[in-house]
């Protein structure tokens, strides 16, 4: 990770935390990721070696840097998913400020039509930091895009657990997945799909 990289991670953790601070108002709010879970993220991505990564709720980018950064060094991309225009924008003058541009695509749609499309076994790793509610919904898509081997990551599940908890549960009871709740952050669910890589 180079100096200019670094620099812009601490200032956009800087903003979130200021941002965040001074408004109530859920929607212009940035509500990012950890550094620490930054770090997890970005090892998660190498070991499995995780050339197409798709991360639902992009916010300004922060999170999406931390997983481009790691693809880039494993020859993958991110594709990044957000609804929110305010949002997106500011995501994507931070993508243009990092250098990692390239390995970023960027979708300013509704998540669940972006993965009723996506191809079967798409994905070798999916970050979910969005819409906690919509993602029960959202599951057999998910499962489907995920591919054999693959993991899946979701935020917010030690902060949020009765949120999360309907989605766990399904998740669990899905005998194609070995599960882990990872206490990095606000809490990282990790979900492993069975078969080979």
């Amino acid at each position: 990770m180079n100096e200019a990289f670094e620099s812009l991670l601490a200032e956009l953790e800087q903003f979130g935390a200021a941002n965040d601070g001074s408004i109530s108002d859920r929607p212009r709010r940035m509500l990012n990721i950890t550094h620490a879970t930054g770090e997890f993220l970005a090892v998660l991505v190498r070991a499995t070696a995780a050339r197409r990564v798709l991360e639902i709720g992009t916010s300004n980018g922060y999170s999406t840097l931390w997983l481009a950064g790691a693809a880039r060094s494993v020859g993958g991309t991110v594709t990044t998913v957000e609804l929110s225009g305010f949002k997106a924008g500011l995501a994507a003058k931070n993508f243009a400020r990092s250098g990692l541009a390239a390995q970023i695509v960027q979708l300013q749609e509704d998540a669940g039509r972006v993965l009723t499309r996506q191809g079967t076994a798409a994905f070798d790793l999916i970050f979910l930091d969005s819409e906690r509610p919509e993602y029960p919904g959202w599951w057999p898509d998910i499962r489907r895009v995920l591919r054999p081997g693959g993991l899946l990551v979701v935020d917010n599940a030690t902060s949020h657990p009765q949120e999360m908890a309907p989605f766990v549960a399904l998740v669990k009871a899905d005998t194609g997945f070995a599960t882990s709740l990872v206490p990095v952050g606000n809490g990282e669910f990790l979900a492993v799909r069975a078969g080979p890589a």
